[in-house]
């Protein structure tokens, strides 16, 4: 009994990281399609370098996480509401 118990939470925790880590992706891959617009030319003086491409990667993962962080929450808290009723 306990055994089958074990392997639906590792079940359910191994789903939830997996839907995690694929939302997160999505994210990350959104904003930087997103952040194609911006003119980076207007910050940095070489927006096509390395550094230049580097910023936009690094901005990209922030605003990425930012929004999964946020998606994540929001299925997490739709799923306890069924505890609710």
């Amino acid at each position: 009994m306990d055994n089958d118990l074990t392997n639906q939470v590792n079940q359910t925790l191994s789903a939830n990281g997996l839907i995690s880590i694929c939302v997160s992706l999505l994210c990350i891959a959104v904003a930087w399609w997103t952040l194609q617009n911006l003119k980076l030319e207007l910050i940095i003086r070489q927006p096509k370098g390395p550094q230049g491409r580097l910023l936009h990667l690094l901005l990209a993962i922030i605003v990425g996480h930012a929004v999964s962080g946020f998606v994540i929450d929001y299925m997490s808290w739709t799923q306890m509401l069924r505890y609710l009723f």
